[in-house]
């Protein structure tokens, strides 16, 4: 479980196969293997650990249906642990099990942040209310809109600069993950 709190933009050192290795000295201090870690969302397990070094295995099923397959050395990855009992809430509760992956429509300066909108695909759309939550590359976010393709999310500052998502441009791919109280709401009403 995790809230959507970004805590360090790690950089792929590789990936070759299924496995990435990741520069991330702050969440390698005080990680251990068999931690679970967010990594652009995705809840993936810590499978090596060396210095500042993260190793992580990502099955084909993982590949297949997140953005992580398409990473190279060089690029950057939002990360964040595990939650631990007593730990702060903030965000919004984030399980890493990313739902599919949108794309980046348009990217707009509104005042000191940015209005971004994405195009998602019909399947997960429906699970996105304005001012509802979404977690975008493992960033916890408000919706400011939706609309027939995808929804739109205002950036502030901060999340600009600590966060990946200050550098995405139109046509990047994302993961999504939906609320998933949306889900089991669903999955309870009788049909």
């Amino acid at each position: 479980m995790f809230t959507g709190l970004v805590r360090e933009v790690g950089t792929v050192a590789s990936m070759a196969g299924g496995r990435l290795t990741l520069e991330a000295p702050e969440t390698a201090r005080g990680a251990e293997v068999g931690d679970s870690v967010a990594v652009d969302g995705v809840c993936l397990t810590v499978v090596s650990r060396d210095g500042s070094s993260l190793g992580f295995d990502a099955v084909p099923e993982t590949l297949a249906r997140t953005s992580l397959g398409r990473l190279g050395p060089g690029a950057h990855v939002n990360l964040e642990t595990a939650l631990r009992a007593g730990d702060a809430l903030g965000g919004h509760y984030v399980q890493g099990h990313v739902d599919g992956v949108g794309t980046v429509r348009n990217v707009e300066p509104e005042g000191d942040g940015r209005r971004v909108a994405f195009d998602a695909p019909p399947e997960l759309l429906r699970y996105v209310v304005e001012k509802g939550s979404i977690a975008v590359q493992g960033t916890s976010l408000t919706v400011a809109a939706v609309d027939d393709d995808g929804f739109e999310v205002a950036l502030i500052p901060h999340t600009l600069d600590a966060t990946t998502l200050g550098g995405l441009t139109p046509g990047d791919s994302v993961n999504l993950e939906t609320d998933v109280l949306a889900k089991y709401v669903e999955k309870l009403l009788p049909r």
